[in-house]
């Protein structure tokens, strides 16, 4: 079973009790064939497909990995897009994260993404609708925070005239991040560490605040 644009489903359950959930949607996951500009992840025990975000989507995540590219630059750490995230047979395709310059070493055998455990930041630009913004806000980041990522950037459009909220410290046991500084769009924020630590997010990546 495969999700409309924008909704999410629960794979079909099987009638024998003993298969095992993740194990069921992680091959449920590697027979889907979606139609060009759609992606899958597992995401807190659902198969959720999402359509390629609109132009103001690409834009801004394009700004913000072209600009950690140079910050990172002589550096062992690269920013990368359009890739999986793998964590315990859970499956995330962030915008951007940032992984190791030697990213074939981090990735599982059968090359369908890289692990959780290279991955030192990840950042999402919200898209709209309801359950879209949900994803983002909510169920990705107890994900992100669950597979222990250490820091999360969400760029949200629709919370109120645009922020940044930068989450660090994770709980892998209560899926939650410790620690969260929130701004508004035209107020840098910078990320506080890892790799990319002093990197500011700054209106250059976010563009104006929503009027």
């Amino acid at each position: 079973m495969t999700a409309l644009v924008g909704e999410r489903t629960e794979a079909p359950m099987m009638c024998d009790a003993e298969v095992d959930l993740d194990e069921a949607l992680w091959q449920a996951w590697k027979t889907l064939e979606l139609p060009e500009g759609f992606h899958a992840e597992i995401v807190e025990g659902f198969i959720e497909v999402s359509p390629t975000g609109r132009s103001r989507h690409g834009i801004v995540f394009n700004r913000l990995r072209r600009r950690v590219e140079k910050f990172l630059e002589g550096s062992e750490w690269l920013a990368y897009q359009d890739m999986n995230v793998l964590h315990d047979k859970k499956i995330l395709m962030p915008d951007v994260f940032i992984g190791p310059d030697d990213l074939e070493a981090a990735l599982d055998e059968d090359g369908i993404g890289v692990s959780a455990e290279s991955v030192v930041l990840v950042a999402e630009v919200v898209p709209p609708g309801r359950d879209a913004t949900e994803r983002g806000r909510v169920r990705k980041r107890r994900a992100y925070a669950r597979a222990g990522i250490p820091v999360y950037v969400l760029i949200d459009d629709h919370d109120g005239h645009g922020t940044v909220t930068v989450l660090t410290s994770p709980s892998r046991k209560e899926a939650v991040y410790a620690a969260e500084t929130r701004v508004p769009y035209g107020t840098a924020v910078e990320i506080p560490e890892g790799p990319a630590k002093g990197f500011a997010i700054t209106e250059e990546i976010t563009g104006e605040p929503s009027a």
